[in-house]
């Protein structure tokens, strides 16, 4: 991150100074075999630093082991970051969640129902990150589609960014998520796909 710069206001040192602590915050809650620092691929750096022109969600595919959740936790702290260039407008909220995770809150039978105070969250948090979204399982009445397209359908009309790890394509997953989901993915992650390819790293013993 940008170090703080001895000229500047004390706005910009305040904000530098909200900048810092909500990247550390963020650090703290990615797992420690994400913690250390990867390069990137260009496409995710020019989202992550919310660069002009740059795609508002993101939706990084590709094999097993390829690094997708690694570079996603990283970008994603790069995204806060960038949260803080210009005018301040508070600490952003990040919602992330495993897919499998994710879909067993959203059960009916989940302990305690859906509480609608989640559902608000993954709405309307500045950014949600979902992680292995080709991992999870539907259940056989499709409620858990219908509340993801709750959610989809909410931060398309809004324009709140998206931030999906898969082992496929975005025009892959309408049987996890949905058709509905699915239309709703072509429009919000259009020209934010980043495809990761390799071998798999854990193979070989890396992270």
């Amino acid at each position: 991150m940008p170090p703080t710069s001895p000229d500047d206001s004390p706005m910009d040192s305040w904000r530098n100074e909200r900048r810092d602590q909500a990247v550390a915050a963020f650090q703290d809650r990615i797992p420690a075999l994400y913690s250390n620092e990867i390069n990137l691929h260009d496409d995710v750096n020019t989202w992550a630093d919310c660069e002009t022109g740059a795609p508002t969600s993101l939706f990084i595919w590709g094999p097993l082991g390829v690094g997708k959740t690694h570079t996603a936790w990283r970008a994603a702290r790069r995204w806060v970051a960038a949260q803080f260039a210009g005018e301040y407008r508070g600490t952003p909220v990040v919602q992330t969640w495993r897919s499998t995770a994710l879909f067993d809150a959203l059960r009916p039978d989940s302990e305690g129902g859906t509480p609608k105070k989640l559902m608000r969250d993954l709405q309307t948090a500045h950014l949600l990150y979902i992680d292995d979204l080709a991992a999870a399982r539907v259940s056989p009445s499709g409620w858990t589609q219908e509340r993801l397209y709750e959610i989809f359908d909410e931060r398309y009309v809004n324009r709140l960014p998206v931030l999906i790890t898969s082992d496929v394509k975005p025009n892959q997953i309408s049987h996890i998520v949905g058709e509905r989901v699915t239309s709703r993915a072509a429009e919000i992650f259009r020209g934010g796909v980043v495809h990761l390819a390799g071998s798999d790293r854990r193979q070989g013993g890396a992270a």
